[in-house]
């Protein structure tokens, strides 16, 4: 991804690898990924400019193709838009513009922003032949599995291809999937973390939930898990499919009351400690950067939380409600006149509902966890560097509604 958003990739890590690759004499063929998500919806001109003069005068390097993410960087198995990426990257086929910025150019005129700039070839590229050699710098996961699935993935069946390419090599700058790490070197294996949320919960023998629609149930997984795929024992997952629409803002709501009716469920068995939930609305909604959308998602979301605190309380449990990041809140950008379908740095409130007697202290995202296991009575691991943001009273009660906030 060309980009210097810093979510899924930076341009500068591309930029540097470019420098070391063809410093040796290696030529390079640039696929650019364009943004418009996590950094303004027009902004891939100067990033692309920015790109090319931190790497002018290096001989032997070129842009071959450029593509929107909304086509390389689906994660929902879209495949009809994964195969247009790849059969521009590995086959030279689809649109064609004689340099990367007529190329966006063209399409700003058509009032395509970054993200859906459909895979276009740039003049002179002829598609990957054997031998070539194959590097991925994106460091985040989820949103490349599905083109590399088909560009390294021997018995991938998501579309037809042509032929299977046999790489030279095949590098990532991160692991992608345990499936992927068959296929490729990488060059930043992931730190091995001991004593996570939800080890620790496994080891105490409680039961957890993890509950999510397919665009975020990497998050209550994999990430979640520390970039582990296995399943903790006394660990249980949900994916509710996300709704089959070209961009959220069709359907704000997405699939937030199916998550919502599973969870009702689950908390009503009392078989279940702990239950993570991730809702999708306000980040990908949010990500369209349509004021009216947003706002339909937001209420989704808050009705749903209506229906978990009637049914928490109903169970004597307790939930806390965070994000990591903001988005919904800031959906223009006033100084560049644009919609802002970016992240934001906004400080986000920690919200307990539950039994009385419980008060919170601001914190960090560190506490998060540390706050659960307290409310699990299970102790914090000397690896948490966190701390529990419940208060001096925060031993739960078993009468009174109560609910406190932090940020």
């Amino acid at each position: 991804l060309l980009s210097p958003g810093g979510v899924h990739s930076h341009q500068d890590h591309m930029a540097e690898l470019v420098r070391i690759v063809a410093g040796g004499g290696v030529p390079v063929a640039i696929h650019a990924f364009l943004d418009g998500r996590d950094t303004p919806p027009k902004s891939a001109l100067d990033c692309i400019g920015r790109f090319m003069a931190g790497i002018d005068g290096l001989a032997g390097v070129r842009f071959a193709t450029v593509s929107g993410r909304y086509y390389a960087m689906d994660r929902d198995s879209r495949w009809d838009r994964v195969e247009k990426a790849y059969r521009a990257l590995h086959e030279a086929e689809g649109k064609h513009a004689p340099d990367p910025i007529l190329a966006v150019k063209r399409n700003y005129d058509k009032g395509v922003t970054d993200e859906f700039v459909p895979p276009t070839v740039i003049a002179g590229y002829s598609g990957v032949k054997d031998g070539d050699a194959l590097l991925m710098v994106n460091f985040r996961s989820d949103r490349v599995r599905e083109i590399l699935t088909a560009l390294v993935d021997p018995d991938f069946h998501g579309f037809p291809r042509s032929r299977f390419i046999d790489f030279s090599a095949r590098v990532g700058l991160a692991e992608y999937s345990a499936d992927l790490s068959k296929y490729l070197e990488i060059l930043f294996p992931p730190p091995h973390l001991d004593n996570i949320l939800g080890q620790v919960v496994s080891e105490a023998g409680l039961k957890q939930l993890r509950v999510a629609e397919t665009e975020k149930y990497a998050h209550v997984t994999f990430f979640f898990n520390a970039g582990r795929e296995q399943v903790y024992p006394g660990e249980e997952r949900i994916l509710v499919p996300s709704p089959k629409v070209a961009t959220y803002d069709l359907k704000p709501e997405m699939s937030a009351h199916e998550v919502a009716d599973h969870l009702v469920e689950a908390i009503g068995s009392e078989k279940f400690d702990l239950i993570v939930v991730n809702f999708a609305n306000g980040d990908m909604v949010g990500h369209t950067g349509i004021l009216d959308a947003a706002i339909k998602a937001t209420e989704a979301i808050d009705k749903c939380l209506g229906w978990l605190e009637e049914a928490v309380l109903e169970a004597g449990g307790a939930m806390l409600i965070t994000a990591d990041h903001g988005n919904c809140e800031l959906m223009t950008d006033r100084k560049i006149n644009q919609p802002h379908t970016a992240h934001t740095l906004s400080p986000v409130p920690l919200v307990f509902v539950g039994k009385g007697g419980v008060s919170l202290h601001d914190g960090r995202l560190a506490d998060v966890a540390p706050t659960l296991l307290s409310l699990l009575d299970l102790p914090v691991p000397e690896e948490m560097t966190g701390g529990s943001l419940l208060g001096k009273d925060g031993a739960m009660e078993k009468d009174g509604a109560h609910i406190a906030a932090a940020q």
